[in-house]
């Protein structure tokens, strides 16, 4: 087969590398886990007739994520908020208003996060071999590679250019020379050795786990049991906490998805997207909940008297509604003297948080910000569900110029750079268990 031509996308600043392939009548996007190169894809036998099965029955879309393969080198490691846009750029670059995604590794793990905050865009999910907490963190249930440190660094550096890993990832043909050779090109081509120690830092904080039970799109598990790369608790635990899932455990001891018995795997994801699937609507949803709050606005209103204390709110509600869009949040409606709003990506809900905190403050006033990811209920304009309570809840705790928000949040934009600082457990006040809440360094 002539393999698809490589075309590009631009997301911000950086270009991104597609390929499709097929016409079938259902939209499929494969997102690749740890590194990935398109066009040195199809130098493997093995690799194009994989993907040859998958076009058979759908339109299989492709591509490199930023920093790897084609697509453009950045600076510094996206987060999964930031590879989430990738392939929402790449989905209306191609004409694709709802897809099945076909996520691997790491890869399944951003599908996750994708699946549950855009599920009118989501068809059904396909998770092989998926990550739900990285070995860094507390209580995971299986590893990913190996715990890195600095010796293990040093290891990567030194042995990448050749097939380094192949023993874990692909036990069936280590041995097989050409695979070798092929599988040591496809690395050096798909990131540097400083790019892969950086990714495996992120992939070992990974924590996807809370954010599972919010996904209500038909959810296929796949996992060989006896992997060596990830352990198949991984998706047992995916399986048990996504509603509905479906989780097949496969023969086998390869992590690569299109070495060993191939076929199980592509039958298995060609029976459960080609057969009847209920339609869900999409009323439920990922989200990131903000809230703002003005600090003694009493007793600024009655200093103020009411002619100034409506325009510093009128003001005050104009700059929120201003910053909330400049980050993509959509504006839910006002608390009086704050307001709620809701976003897609975490990431940007921080920094949304900042940003009103400083405006906030050149102004001469006194904000505090509480910010919760959880399922919401989408009704009209409104939002509502417990995830609403958590964050107001949250915005209790926060003092003067503070930005709190729970670990949730934090767990989801692992790479992004803000420094956090553990405040401890709460109770919060009609919402069971303890929390573990954090402060966004400003």
């Amino acid at each position: 087969m002539i393999p698809p031509v490589t075309r590009y996308t631009q997301r911000c600043a950086a270009s991104i590398a597609y390929q499709v392939i097929g016409q079938g009548p259902l939209d499929l996007i494969m997102v690749p886990g740890w590194v990935s190169h398109l066009e040195q894809t199809w130098e493997d036998p093995s690799y194009t007739r994989f993907l040859e099965k998958l076009a058979s029955f759908s339109r299989l879309i492709l591509f490199d994520k930023q920093g790897t393969g084609l697509s453009d080198r950045i600076t510094g490691i996206p987060t999964l908020e930031q590879r989430m846009d990738d392939v929402r750029t790449v989905m209306d670059e191609v004409g694709s208003q709802r897809a099945a995604l076909f996520g691997v590794s790491e890869g399944g793990s951003m599908s996750v996060l994708f699946a549950a905050t855009y599920p009118e865009r989501t068809s059904a999910l396909v998770l092989y071999g998926t990550i739900a907490k990285g070995w860094l963190v507390e209580g995971s249930n299986g590893a990913l590679m190996q715990e890195q440190d600095e010796s293990g660094d040093e290891k990567w550096r030194k042995e990448w250019g050749g097939p380094v890993g192949i023993e874990n990832m692909a036990p069936s043909v280590a041995h097989d020379e050409f695979f070798r050779q092929w599988y040591a090109k496809f690395l050096r081509l798909s990131a540097g050795p400083t790019t892969v120690i950086n990714l495996l830092r992120m992939y070992g904080q990974i924590d996807v786990s809370a954010i599972l039970p919010s996904i209500h799109i038909p959810t296929l598990v796949l996992h060989r049991t006896a992997d060596l790369a990830i352990e198949v608790e991984q998706s047992r635990y995916l399986a048990e906490h996504i509603p509905g899932a479906k989780l097949v455990e496969l023969v086998g001891n390869d992590h690569l998805w299109w070495v060993g018995d191939t076929e199980a795997i592509v039958n298995e994801i060609a029976e459960f997207l080609t057969g009847e699937q209920q339609t869900i609507e999409p009323d439920r949803v990922l989200a990131t909940v903000l809230f703002t709050d003005m600090v003694d606005s009493t007793k600024r209103a009655a200093e103020l008297g009411d002619r100034r204390w409506c325009d510093l709110l009128s003001n005050h509600h104009a700059m929120l509604s201003k910053q909330i869009e400049r980050f993509r949040g959509r504006y839910v409606e006002s608390t009086g003297d704050g307001c709620l709003a809701t976003f897609d990506g975490p990431a940007r809900a921080i920094r949304c948080a900042l940003a009103i905190n400083a405006e906030s403050r050149r102004t001469g006033l006194e904000i505090r910000v509480g910010l919760h990811t959880g399922e919401i209920e989408l009704k009209d304009k409104a939002i509502r569900g417990l995830s609403v309570h958590i964050a107001a809840r949250v915005l209790g705790k926060a003092q003067p110029n503070e930005v709190w928000l729970s670990r949730t949040v934090k767990d989801l934009v692992v790479g992004s750079g803000f420094e956090f600082h553990e405040q401890g457990e709460f109770k919060l006040k009609g919402i069971p268990g303890e929390w573990q809440l954090y402060t966004v360094q400003q």
